[in-house]
C-alpha cells in the first residue's frame, strides 16, 4: 500500500480523497493555486504544494507542475478527482513514466473512451446496444442532411470530442440540419479542437441512467447497480439517485453485464462509469443505448457508496496499489435508497446565474448517520471560503439515505431547510423545491423535466396552507419573544410594558388572528379563532436557525430580520412575515406604499465579473436585442443586450473592469 499520495484536484473532491486516505493510513499532499491558498482541503492535507496563479490553465491543469509536487514530496501516487487532469491519457501516460501510480484506469482505455465515435464502435464490438445512428466521418452539410433523413428525425448533432452540453444541436426536420451542422463543427473545432460530428437518433422521453463499475489488474469486473440522472439542467446534471425508480431487476442486470463487457473490451480497471440513455416511453425496459463511458470518479458517487457500503475512493486506491477486489458480483447488495443535490453558487431566482463571493455565513445540516436515514455534506469550503469565478460554481453535495426513496427524498427536504449560505446567490430553494415536486416524488421524470416543468423560470417553491398557517403562528411567537425582550429591558422611561396577547400576523399578504400565550419550553397560539395550537422550542432574539414543532409537525426555519419585517424561509421559499399589535394593524392599512425605483433607463450587471468587452460609448443610438457588453463569470461568457431603443447617456464602467451585481454598466437617456 502506498505510504503517500497527492491529490490533484481541489475543492470537495479533494476533501473527500483525504478523507479517505487517512482513515486508511495514508499521508496526504494537497496542491493549490494562489485562489486556494487557504482552502480547506490544502488544511487537511499533510502536506501542500503551490502550482501557480488562479486560472487553471497555470496551475491544475499543467500535469509537469503536478509531477514535480510528486517528486518533491515523495509522493507515490496521484488521485486526480474528476475534472481537470482526470481523463488525460497524457497524464497517466506522464506519471507512469516518472514510476509514480496513477489512482485510475489504464492510459489505453482513457484513450479509447475518449473518442466519443471510437468508443461507439468499440461498444458495438463488444455487444453494447448504441443509439441508431451514423458514426463515420460527415465531411458537407448535405451528406448530414441525407444521413439525417435516413436515421429519421429528430436527430442530435455532436461533436466527436464534445462534452458538458458542448458540441450539441438538435434537428427536427431538414432545416435544423442545415442551419446546425456547421455550428456543431466550429465549436467542436474551437472548444476541443476536433472538428468531427456524428448524428444519432435523438430519444424523445429520454432518461440519463449511468452503471458505476468497478475492476482490478487481475482481470475483475463488476458492476455496482445504477444511478438516475435524469435532473439535469443544460445537460448539467443537479440531482441523482441510486437505484432508479425506472430500472427493474432484469433491467440493471442487462444494463451491468453490457457495462461489464464494454470495459473488459478495453482492459478497465479502477472505478469508471458507463452512461446510457433509456426511452423513458418504453415500459419494457429494453430501450437503452450506450452513451459514453467516464474514465474517472463521478461527481455523483457518493449515492452509489451509500447504497452498497462500498468506499469507492478507498477501493481506487487498494486498485491501483495492485490488490485484489475480494468479492464477487453475487456479493454486490444494494440496500436502501440515496439521493444526491448539488448545491451551487447560482441564483435560480435570477436565471440560474453564477454568484461568485465570500461566504459570510455557512452552515450545513448535521451529518446523521442511523439505520433509518443517512444525511452527509461532502464539501470543500467553510465560513469565510470566497467563491471564486475561476472555477465551478459547487459550493457542496448533500447526500441522503433512507429505507426507500420517499424516505431519502424527505431527508433532502429536512436538510436542505437547515442550509445556512450568506454573502453569494444559492439554489438551496430550488433543489428543495424539487424534492417537493409530485411528478418527481412519483419518478415520471425525463431530462426533460426542469425545462418543461419551470419553463416560467423560478419563482420559490409553493406552499400548502399548513405550512403557511405554521409559519404565521411561528411569526406570532417570535414577535412575541421579542416584544418580552424589550419590555424587559432595564431604565427604560415609564413602567414596564407587559405585551398583549392578541396580534395580527401577516403572511405574505394574508392576514391572520393570532393569540400567543408563552410557557416555560414552548408557547400556546390560537390561530384564527381555532384550536389552541403546541409549539415546541425556542427562539432567541438574533437565533437565524430555528427548529420547533408545531403541533408535532417538525418546521426547520431561518429567520432574518427585514426592517419592520421578517423573512422566513423553508421548504424552498422565502416568506415576508409582519407581527403588530391589532391597533397598530387597523392603521398600517393606511400607509402609502413606497413606489419601486425606475430602473428602465439602466442596464444592470446581471452577477458578479469581469467586464471583458464593451460595444457602445456615450451618445451611440442602440435597438432592443443589441449587444452591449459583454461579461465573464464562472467559466460563462454573458452578453447583455440593450432593453429597448435608446440613446447612451454614460458608461461607467470599462472593459477590464470587475463589477458587482447590480451595478450600472450603461445609463440610457
Amino acid at each position: 500500500m502506498f505510504k503517500k499520495i497527492l491529490i490533484a484536484n481541489r475543492g470537495e473532491i479533494a476533501c473527500r480523497v483525504i478523507r479517505t486516505a487517512k482513515r486508511m493510513g495514508i499521508k496526504t499532499v494537497a496542491v493549490y493555486s494562489d485562489a486556494d491558498a487557504r482552502a480547506p482541503h490544502v488544511k487537511m492535507a499533510d502536506e501542500s504544494v503551490r502550482l501557480g496563479p488562479a486560472p487553471a490553465s497555470e496551475s491544475y491543469l499543467k500535469a509537469e507542475l503536478i509531477i514535480d509536487a510528486c517528486k518533491a514530496t515523495g509522493a507515490e501516487a496521484v488521485h486526480p478527482g474528476y475534472g481537470f487532469l482526470s481523463e488525460r491519457e497524457s497524464f497517466a501516460k506522464a506519471l507512469a513514466a516518472e514510476n509514480i501510480a496513477f489512482i485510475g484506469p489504464p492510459p489505453n482505455a482513457i484513450a479509447a473512451m475518449g473518442d466519443k465515435i471510437e468508443s461507439k464502435k468499440l461498444a458495438q464490438k463488444a455487444g453494447v446496444n448504441v443509439v441508431p445512428g451514423y458514426l463515420g466521418d460527415i465531411a458537407t452539410t448535405d451528406e448530414a442532411v441525407k444521413i439525417a433523413g435516413e436515421i429519421g428525425y429528430p436527430v442530435m448533432m455532436k461533436a466527436s470530442a464534445g462534452g458538458g452540453g458542448k458540441g450539441m444541436r438538435l434537428a427536427w426536420g431538414e432545416k435544423d440540419v442545415r442551419e446546425g451542422f456547421d455550428s456543431v463543427k466550429r465549436e467542436g473545432l474551437n472548444s476541443f479542437g476536433d472538428d468531427r460530428v456524428f448524428i444519432e437518433k435523438f430519444i424523445e422521453q429520454p432518461r440519463h441512467i449511468e452503471i458505476q463499475v468497478l475492476g482490478d489488474q487481475h482481470g475483475t469486473v463488476l458492476y455496482l447497480g445504477e444511478r438516475e440522472c435524469s435532473i439535469q439542467r443544460r445537460h448539467q446534471k443537479v440531482v441523482e439517485e441510486a437505484p432508479s425508480p425506472f430500472v427493474t431487476p432484469a433491467m440493471r442486470k442487462a444494463m451491468g453485464e453490457q457495462a461489464v463487457a464494454l470495459a473488459q473490451a478495453v482492459g478497465y480497471y479502477s472505478a469508471g462509469t458507463v452512461e446510457l440513455i433509456v426511452n423513458g416511453a418504453d415500459t419494457s425496459g429494453t430501450s437503452f443505448y450506450f452513451l459514453e463511458m467516464n474514465t474517472r470518479l463521478q461527481v455523483e458517487h457518493p449515492v452509489t457508496e451509500e447504497v452498497t457500503g462500498l468506499d469507492l475512493v478507498e477501493q481506487m486506491i487498494r486498485v491501483a496499489a495492485g490488490e485484489k477486489l475480494g468479492f464477487g458480483q453475487d456479493d454486490v447488495k444494494l440496500n436502501g435508497w440515496a439521493m444526491e443535490t448539488r448545491v451551487y453558487a447560482e441564483d435560480p431566482y435570477r436565471g440560474f446565474l453564477p454568484s461568485t463571493g465570500r461566504l459570510t455565513r455557512y452552515t450545513q445540516p448535521p451529518a446523521t448517520r442511523t439505520d433509518e436515514v443517512v444525511v452527509r455534506v461532502d464539501d470543500g469550503v467553510t465560513e469565510g471560503s470566497e467563491i471564486s469565478m475561476f472555477y465551478d460554481p459547487m459550493v457542496a453535495k448533500l447526500i441522503t439515505w433512507g429505507p426507500d426513496r420517499k424516505a431519502a427524498i424527505d431527508a433532502q427536504i429536512a436538510a436542505l431547510d437547515s442550509f445556512e449560505l450568506d454573502g453569494i446567490g444559492d439554489n438551496v430553494d430550488f433543489l428543495s423545491a424539487l424534492m417537493q415536486h409530485k411528478r418527481f416524488r412519483s419518478g415520471d421524470i425525463t431530462t426533460n423535466f426542469i425545462a418543461e416543468e419551470y419553463s416560467d423560470g423560478f419563482a420559490g417553491a409553493p406552499a400548502d396552507a399548513q405550512l403557511l398557517s405554521d409559519i404565521a403562528v411561528i411569526g406570532g411567537m417570535i414577535g412575541a419573544i421579542g416584544e418580552e425582550r424589550n419590555a424587559a429591558i432595564d431604565s427604560q422611561l415609564g413602567p414596564s410594558i407587559t405585551p398583549a396577547s392578541e396580534r395580527v400576523v401577516i403572511v405574505d399578504g394574508k392576514q391572520h388572528s393570532v393569540r400567543i400565550e408563552r410557557y416555560e419550553g414552548g408557547t400556546l397560539a390560537v390561530l384564527d379563532g381555532s384550536d389552541t395550537i403546541d409549539i415546541v422550542g425556542r427562539w432567541s432574539p438574533g437565533q437565524r436557525l430555528l427548529s420547533v414543532s408545531v403541533d408535532g409537525r417538525r418546521r426547520i426555519v431561518k429567520v432574518i430580520r427585514d426592517g419592520r419585517s421578517w423573512s422566513i424561509n423553508t421548504h424552498g421559499a422565502t416568506h415576508e412575515v409582519q407581527v403588530m399589535p391589532p391597533h397598530v394593524a387597523r392603521l398600517s392599512q393606511h400607509m402609502i406604499e413606497k413606489p419601486a425605483p425606475d430602473l428602465s433607463r439602466l442596464l444592470l450587471a446581471p452577477m458578479p465579473g469581469l467586464v471583458t468587452r464593451l460595444d457602445v460609448a456615450t451618445g451611440d443610438t442602440v435597438e432592443p436585442g443589441q449587444p452591449v457588453a459583454v461579461m465573464e463569470a464562472m467559466k460563462m461568457e454573458n452578453i447583455l443586450r440593450a432593453p429597448k431603443a435608446a440613446t447612451v447617456k454614460a458608461v461607467p464602467v470599462k472593459a477590464g473592469d470587475s463589477v458587482a451585481v447590480d451595478q450600472v454598466i450603461v445609463e440610457f437617456e
